[in-house]
């Protein structure tokens, strides 16, 4: 996974060092030294000070002992935070769940409630046995937000009416038709008392000034909830009041009793809603780490393995009397905030909620019901979120937003979400089947545009808006839509090829007109621009390609195709780019140094274009060092123009998996006094390799935490940090990094996996790049992006390699 940067909280000390990669996989691994750092410490008592309040005014709200929102809220944190596979997520009582708890409790009793967690625990073991965790983001974004909204509309309904002083109904219609007579008969002192929570709560994070700084230190639902505390304590208000019974009495689970078919709905219910939010409350805290800025890894979420911690914190949670447990956000992004770098974090503040719960009784006592019922409901009113809404509406899918709120409204959870699935599904297929298709002439160029999802339905609309574009004319189709099918494809492709063959000029351009799509080759029909790119072979025998036959020569007939398809139809893209850059000259940003492996395609794998790289290419990717070159200074005098005359901010050096050069090192190194062919004496510029390889015992190198699969892939991971240790030998390359104007960055191409790998600071560990999905995107992360540091690996000497060196001199 990508790493996000980090820095340490500025109380951390060498003693107390955050945990390295190896230390903090997805789950802790076993018999691993639990170790504690002071950002984890002040981390877990930030969370805690946010969870004590909220754990009891969740459990207010649905109804249950409130002693079972502290139960669930150390479990989230010791259980759910030490199996779990998102290290940063804090579990708890979470407020999504509270109006499926509220009426499992009015319907089954407390004890059968505890059961139905017990059971729901098991099924999400089961989810993640079966891997199905990911498949739970492909749930809309607006199911999820109108999911809240409407969770947030009923808690915020129902405590309204202990704000006011008074005691909630069952159902949120019922609540409404009740909130009149409600207001008739208000207690005075119960809405002071939440007036001044819902204030403390509100300025308390915009205090100004020094006040900023202590706000800083004290979450707002705690100074809001101890404030109307002890404002109704000096005041002497007589207002209904927490009261946690002994322990000795606390309520356990019991056998479940009910009709089956109820129950099963029950369990299904509270494991889709604790599964979905503690999915994407996973993916969001990935999204706050890697936007933090420091340096600490943080391995990103497993999410099959966070099914795992949530379901075993819910059997431990509900067998010992507490509610279901689940991501929170709340907390989540607090943890974050306050700068935690491991799980310990995570769990460290679960035993502060053991304590609190068995030593400040006295204390949670003194809290009236009406404070913790006002914070509650400033929860619920934020779960209807204005950001979710206009999103939606900006995708338009207002109307899943609003038919799934007003279902769990009215309906319930279950039943509002699958009311907004099926609307969902019938919105989607409208799209599909609705295109519109417009042909217009402006300035001699003619117009197709095509809005929605471009299908075969709509083929016989598009051939006959295209069969109005004149021969001979400037044609531009633009597709305003996210869905091209195959049939579509085919039949833009036709009419593309055969207006072009007619002396016309055709363009396919997106939403934002850059193109998309050229016309086919004839001689090279297999390599359509916008089909996958694979075995790039046109016009050969299948069976000259299978696996154990050797591919036949290209011929020169071939190669002439090659150049008349780029003239057609890559050389209008670039023609304008490559003009620009022949008045201009070349600025390349990055000298790139890699092997001359046919596999290894540059361009490709960089995503780079004319002007980017500065690409060097040779046998095994070395770089000699000086004095060395035995003759051949041409990877120097590449180095010496990069840097002194093109002036890179970067060089990088890939190697590659299966490289040739590596495997003859390892088969049959050159030796002194065998008789020595070019190639012979070029590799002896990577006997060091061999050496650092040897002397790191082999196992110091990781591919994104894996060891390397064998000694070929070491001694290739091995290569590339030898050859950024040759490249700092370098003068110009010295030179350049004393002053801080370069970076070294090492990097390892997999071809069979077609993943890159870039060297971590540590350089110990390659590190996966990750696509960067779209803005908003449920698995967004930033691509590897990792200056290397003027360090050896693990920052140890590099090994001796002068008597190699000497050889190859010779």
């Amino acid at each position: 996974m990508a790493a996000s940067p980090a820095t340490l909280n500025p109380h951390d000390t060498a003693d107390l060092s955050p945990p390295s990669r190896e230390q903090e996989p997805h789950g802790p691994p076993g018999g691993a030294r639990f170790r504690v750092s002071g950002a984890d410490l002040s981390a877990s008592l930030a969370v805690f000070l946010i969870s004590l309040p909220l754990s009891l005014g969740i459990a207010l709200a649905t109804g249950a002992p409130l002693q079972a929102g502290l139960v669930a809220a150390a479990c989230g944190g010791l259980v759910a935070g030490r199996i779990g596979g998102s290290p940063l997520q804090v579990s708890g009582p979470a407020a999504g769940l509270t109006v499926v708890t509220a009426d499992l409790i009015v319907q089954y009793g407390w004890r059968t409630t505890c059961a139905i967690t017990v059971l729901a625990g098991f099924a999400q073991i089961g989810l993640a046995a079966l891997r199905v965790a990911r498949s739970a983001l492909a749930v809309s974004p607006a199911i999820v937000h109108g999911m809240l909204a409407g969770i947030g509309i009923t808690i915020a309904v129902a405590q309204a009416h202990i704000v006011l002083g008074g005691t909630p109904a069952s159902s949120v219609v019922d609540n409404l038709l009740a909130l009149p007579a409600q207001l008739a008969s208000v207690r005075p002192e119960a809405v002071l008392v939440s007036a001044l929570t819902l204030g403390l709560l509100l300025v308390w994070p915009r205090l100004p000034g020094r006040g900023a700084r202590l706000a800083g230190l004290l979450p707002a639902p705690l100074v809001a909830v101890a404030g109307a505390t002890a404002a109704a304590q000096l005041a002497g208000v007589r207002l209904p009041r927490v009261d946690l019974p002994s322990w000795s009495s606390h309520a356990l689970a019991g056998f479940p009793t009910g009709p089956v078919t109820g129950l099963v709905t029950a369990v299904v219910a509270v494991t889709l809603v604790t599964s979905v939010q503690s999915l994407l409350g996973a993916v969001a805290v990935d999204k706050l780490i890697s936007a933090r800025d420091d340096d600490t890894p943080v391995p990103r979420s497993d999410l099959d393995r966070e099914l795992v911690g949530q379901g075993t914190a819910n059997i431990v949670s509900g067998a010992l009397g507490g509610l279901p447990v689940s991501g929170v956000a709340v907390r989540s992004s607090a943890n974050v905030a306050a700068g935690a770098v491991s799980r310990a974090s995570t769990m460290l503040h679960g035993l502060w909620v053991i304590v609190a719960a068995l030593l400040l009784v006295p204390v949670l006592d003194l809290i009236p019901l009406a404070a913790l019922a006002s914070l509650v409901a400033a929860v619920g009113v934020r779960m209807v979120s204005l950001n979710h809404i206009r999103t939606v509406t900006r995708h338009r899918e207002t109307a899943v937003y609003l038919v799934t709120t007003l279902g769990v409204v009215l309906l319930g959870v279950l039943e509002g979400v699958a009311l907004g699935i099926a609307v969902a599904v019938a919105v989607a297929l409208h799209r599909l089947t609705r295109t519109r298709i417009t042909h217009r002439e402006a300035d001699d160029v003619h117009h197709v545009r095509v809005r929605g999802q471009l299908t075969f339905l709509a083929v016989p609309r598009l051939t006959r808006a295209l069969h109005q574009v004149p021969r001979g004319s400037r044609a531009v189709v633009e597709l305003d839509g996210s869905f091209l099918d195959h049939a579509a494809h085919e039949a833009l492709q036709d009419w593309q090829a055969t207006h072009t063959a007619r002396g016309g000029e055709a363009e396919v351009t997106g939403r934002a007109g850059t193109p998309v799509a050229a016309p086919a080759s004839p001689t090279h029909s297999c390599c359509r621009p916008w089909a996958p790119w694979r075995d790039h072979r046109c016009g050969e025998p299948a069976a000259s390609v299978l696996p154990g036959h050797r591919p036949e020569p290209v011929r020169v007939r071939e190669l002439a195709d090659g150049l008349g398809a780029f003239q057609r139809d890559t050389a209008p893209h670039v023609r304008e780019e490559l003009a620009r850059l022949a008045r201009e000259g070349q600025r390349p940003a990055h000298l790139f140094l890699t092997c001359s492996d046919s596999r290894l395609v540059t361009s490709m794998i960089t995503a780079s274009g004319p002007g980017d790289l500065f690409t060097v290419r040779n046998v095994g990717n070395l770089v000699p060092v000086p004095g060395t070159e035995a003759g051949d200074d041409s990877v120097a005098a590449a180095i010496e123009y990069a840097v002194d005359v093109l002036e890179v901010g970067s060089i990088t050096v890939c190697g590659h998996s299966g490289c040739g050069a590596m495997q003859a090192l390892l088969n049959a190194p050159p030796a002194e006094g065998e008789p020595v062919t070019p190639l012979g004496r070029w590799l002896r510029h990577g006997l060091p390799s061999l050496d650092r390889m040897a002397a790191e015992g082999g196992t110091w190198a990781m591919l994104e935490g894996r060891p390397p699969a064998d000694a070929a892939e070491r001694l290739c991971l091995a290569n590339v940090v030898q050859q950024l240790e040759h490249l700092r030998a370098h003068e110009a390359v010295a030179r350049r990094l004393a002053e801080g104007g370069l970076q070294l960055q090492g990097m390892y191409f997999h071809v069979g996996e077609a993943q890159a790998y870039l060297l971590s600071p540590s350089l110990d560990l390659f590190d996966r790049v990750v696509a960067s999905p779209a803005p908003g995107g449920p698995d967004a992360a930033p691509a590897v992006d990792v200056p290397l540091a003027g360090t050896s690996a693990a920052g140890a000497a590099p090994p001796d390699t002068s008597g190699r060196v000497a050889d190859a001199a010779r």
